[in-house]
This record gives C-alpha cells, structure tokens and sequence, in this order.
C-alpha cells in the first residue's frame, strides 16, 4: 500500500473546513470533502477512518490556532494582562458566523473521545491563566462568561444583544483588572 503524501492529511482538513463553512458541519459528506481536497474516498478514510475522526481533525485544529492566536497576542506584547487578551481574542471569536454545531451530538455519540482534545486544550489553557492571573476569583468569573458566550456561539442559542455582549466584554475586562478597553486591545 502506498503511503499518503505528508500533506494530504492538512488538504482534507482544509477542504472539509471550506465544505463545513459552506454547508454546516451536519451536512459535510465525506464524498464532497474528498471531491474537494482532490483525493480519493479511500484516501480520505486512510486519514480519517470515520466522520467522526474527521470532525475531530477539524476541531482539533481550530483548537490548534486559537492557541497559536492566543500565544502570538500574549508574546507581542508582555504588558498585556493574559486574561484580557483571552477575553478579547475570544469575544472576536465568538462574534464570526458559523453554522449551528449540533452536529457535534452526533459525533459524540459515535466517538465518546471526540471530546478528548477539547477537554485537555481547556484544561491547559485554564491552568495556563490560573498561572499567569493573580486573582482566582476574577480568573473564574471571567473564563465561565467567556465560555458560556462561546457555547451561546456554538449551539446557535446567542440570546444576547450586540450591545450585552459588548456590555459583557467590556465588564469582563474590567474585572480582569485590564486598564484598556476592548478596541485598544483589538487595535494594540
């Protein structure tokens, strides 16, 4: 059996992302992700042995590049509070269109360890800011807001204006003890 290109792998991810933002996740067929990336159906299950695994693929790289995002706006400048720059970095997420991801149900139920990577970038990621916060209670109220809005985000239940969630952002960003407002974040 020949082995498969070292990239094939990123251009299935990259091609179900784009079948993903087109259709919605629930909709994304492994005949159309496989059309797309230009590789056989058997290719694609050779990297991917199930939708699932695929869904998860693309999760764990979304994982991947908030955390590389967060990484490159606590580095390009130290002064920042951390937990600031995760409010804004995640509020800006929150705020981009995505279809509805109750598929996720479904690839739950079909891979019980889908939910693996997310639980370890979180829990990574929350020790990370226990570490780098002062305060655990601001810490805590702050990450469960955030999370909340990113779940409101993901399920398509936001019940939140624009301006609450501005409103929200801003009072976040106050407990953490940031001396900025969002938009000198999103500009600095």
């Amino acid at each position: 059996m020949k082995a498969p290109r070292s990239n094939s792998r990123e251009k299935i991810l990259a091609a179900a992302a784009d079948v993903a933002r087109e259709s919605g996740p629930g909709s994304l067929s492994l005949e159309a992700v496989a059309s797309r990336a230009g590789v056989s159906k058997g290719g694609l299950l050779y990297n991917f042995p199930t939708k699932a695994k695929l869904m998860q693929g693309l999760v764990e790289g979304y994982l991947r590049d908030f955390g590389q995002a967060l990484e490159t706006a606590n580095s390009a400048d130290k002064g920042k509070n951390p937990l600031a720059v995760y409010i804004t970095l995640s509020a800006s997420d929150c705020e981009e269109k995505r279809p509805s991801a109750s598929w996720i149900f479904s690839a739950i139920a079909e891979d019980p360890d889908f939910m693996t990577p997310i639980k370890t970038f979180k829990q990574q990621l929350f020790e990370r800011l226990k570490g780098e916060t002062p305060d655990l209670k601001s810490l805590l109220v702050c990450y469960l807001a955030i999370e909340g809005l990113r779940s409101m985000s993901l399920f398509d239940a936001d019940v939140l204006s624009k301006d609450e969630r501005q409103l929200l952002v801003s009072s976040l960003l106050e407990i953490a003890g940031s001396p900025h407002t969002r938009e000198d974040i999103d500009q600095g």
